[in-house]
């Protein structure tokens, strides 16, 4: 049984989705169960284990793996909201340890690029020292220490630049901006790797897949090592030649119908409220070798992406 909190957000959605496509036995929870109540995520699992939550024809009622997909993610708004982004960032992420502890459950939790200060010049690998920017950089940080503090069967993911075909994300931005403006303006000098959430879930199951836990829907296979483990695509871009392709691919497969001018600047010319990473190119070295993978190159995805059925054109 697997536990996917945050199952209709961007990136949970979009594990859903496959999760459904492999059969497997899942239950997913949203808001209505309060990450930063303990008391109702444990109200919640023990529904799952006893109640008729469930088709009651299931045998398999134990939750051995919880995904943990929730998150304050509003960079900027966190400046503002420092109490209620540690709440869900920092404080929900030791609840759902604690929940996954005390269930003898596996724990895949999502982090971030923000961790790091983000003056690197060469891609972060995992045991590189951490220098948060900003609340959220710091609460996502304080998250990461709280799950190892509690607990040593966990799974962290640091992500990057992450967009999907559920919910706000830079290349939906792009896209009603390219097809609403004559030019629009786009940093250049902040570098990292766009990721594409059909690949994260991909990877997030993999894990499971390959565990010695693993449920029924998936069997066994050796189990990665617990520990944190960077994922984004292949590749390293700037926001500015991410837009560019956006809008090379939009026009390609007519998501964007209006002719737009890509204008590079710099971070201080565009005047961002906040703080962000220069450099937040993060090293998938591990990732790849634990699980056999190959990562698919930023562009590749994103072409995939904008063609996909699902784009959400507006």
């Amino acid at each position: 049984m697997i536990w996917l909190i945050g199952c209709k957000g961007m990136l949970g959605s979009e594990v859903a989705r496959q999760l459904d496509e492999k059969k497997a036995h899942w239950v997913g929870t949203d808001k209505e169960v309060d990450i930063t109540d303990a008391e109702a995520l444990a109200a919640f699992e023990k529904s799952v284990e006893t109640s008729s939550y469930l088709d009651t024809t299931s045998t398999d009622k134990h939750i051995k793996w919880i995904i943990n997909c929730s998150a304050y993610t509003n960079v900027d708004k966190a400046e503002e909201e420092p109490e209620l982004a540690d709440r869900l960032n920092n404080l929900g992420a030791l609840n759902i340890a604690r929940t996954a502890r005390r269930i003898g459950a596996k724990l895949i939790h999502i982090s971030t690029d923000y961790v790091f200060g983000g003056n690197g010049k060469e891609p972060y690998t995992e045991d590189m020292e951490k220098n948060p920017l900003g609340v959220y950089g710091k609460t996502k940080s304080d998250g990461e220490d709280a799950i190892q503090k509690e607990m040593t069967q966990f799974y962290i993911l640091r992500t990057a630049w992450l967009y999907g075909y559920d919910g706000k994300n830079f290349v939906y931005t792009m896209t009603n901006l390219m097809n609403s403006h004559d030019q629009i303006r786009v940093v250049n000098d902040q570098k990292g790797t766009p990721t594409c959430a059909v690949d994260l879930a991909s990877v997030i199951l993999k894990i499971i897949e390959k565990s010695d836990n693993a449920t029924e829907a998936f069997g066994k296979h050796s189990a990665p090592t617990p520990g944190i483990y960077h994922f984004t695509n292949a590749g390293e871009t700037t926001w500015y030649n991410f837009a560019t392709e956006i809008y090379h691919f939009g026009r390609k497969y007519g998501r964007i119908k209006n002719e737009c001018k890509v204008n590079a600047c710099t971070t201080e010319e565009y005047g961002a409220n906040v703080q962000r990473p220069a450099y937040s190119v993060l090293s998938k070295d591990k990732i790849c070798r634990e699980l056999k993978i190959k990562l698919p190159e930023w562009r590749v995805s994103l072409e995939k992406f904008i063609k996909g059925e699902r784009f959400k054109s507006e």
